[in-house]
């Protein structure tokens, strides 16, 4: 689907959960290096479990009218966590109480907070506009990880090898022990 459909498609789900008084909707557009599954997340909660699940409801009834169907559907009976999967986006209904347990946007640090604004503009999102700043036909780099320099041998070989580090050093400690024997009873 492209992408200016799938914002559409969100801002009707924004929408829909700001018309049964969602509280704290959140947009989080999520990496493309790090989520294969889906574009966005629609985090918001309800203060209780009839709520939540008019929350969803109205999601759902405004999204079929428009020809858009979940995929999945999850938790409803329970209303805590009630996750509706449309593909390339999936709606998080909570209660206050699981919202604040399971914390899906500190879970998703990475991803861009997204503005119904932003959903209304044509131009690209601020996730994409960061990823595509690289230079004109080459690939961005993966961070480089920052490596810790070791002189402890058996820290920097590892487990299994460590042993073979450990043995050779002992074995190499009593041959020395063997040398300097016989050199004390050659001096004798």
């Amino acid at each position: 689907m492209k992408p200016a459909e799938t914002r559409k498609q969100v801002l009707m789900a924004v929408e829909a959960a700001h018309a049964k008084q969602a509280q704290d909707v959140a947009v989080l557009e999520l990496p493309q290096e790090s989520s294969a599954f889906t574009d966005y997340f629609v985090v918001c909660s309800g203060s209780n479990p009839r709520q939540v699940q008019a929350i969803c409801d109205e999601i759902d009834e405004r999204l079929s009218k428009a020809g858009i169907e979940p995929n999945h559907r999850e938790g409803y009976d329970q209303a805590e966590w009630v996750l509706l999967d449309y593909v390339d986006f999936v709606i998080h209904a909570f209660s206050e109480n699981a919202r604040k347990f399971y914390d899906l946007e500190r879970l998703w640090k990475a991803a861009t907070h997204v503005t119904e604004a932003d959903l209304r503009s044509t131009r690209k999102t601020p996730a994409k506009v960061a990823a595509g700043k690289t230079a004109v036909g080459k690939k961005a780099l993966p961070a480089k990880k920052a490596t810790r320099r070791t002189t402890n041998p058996v820290k920097a070989a590892g487990k299994k090898s460590a042993k073979k580090v450990v043995t050779k050093k002992t074995t190499s400690t009593r041959t020395a022990a063997k040398a300097a024997a016989r050199n004390r009873t050659k001096k004798r």
